[in-house]
């Protein structure tokens, strides 16, 4: 019972990093100047903050993951890995092509 409640709670962390990066990514189009500083603002590092702390929050969830049942967790690993694809594409976007 105790693994089942860290899992859900990692999942959930494991999401909620992954929307932490991809909002700071889209907060830097309301304020353009962000990409175009020639220092790194705090976005950038609550950006970096949030990436880095997906590997441990990772690791936590899929070796708390009940394997009996595989498509619970893939559904979390999906879905933060589609938000993540997602904010590096914005990231990508914003600083080459968002002006």
């Amino acid at each position: 019972m105790r693994q089942q409640r860290i899992n859900r709670v990692s999942g959930i962390a494991l999401v909620a990093l992954s929307l932490t990066a991809l909002l700071t990514v889209m907060s830097g189009f309301v304020a353009p100047a962000e990409f175009a500083q020639p220092d790194e603002g705090t976005g950038a590092h609550i950006f970096q903050l949030s990436i880095a702390a997906l590997l441990p929050v990772g690791f936590l969830f899929l070796t708390t993951a009940d394997w009996g049942q595989p498509s619970r967790s893939a559904r979390f690993v999906a879905v933060a890995g589609v938000i993540v694809f997602l904010a590096f594409a914005a990231l990508y976007y914003g600083e080459h092509y968002y002006r």
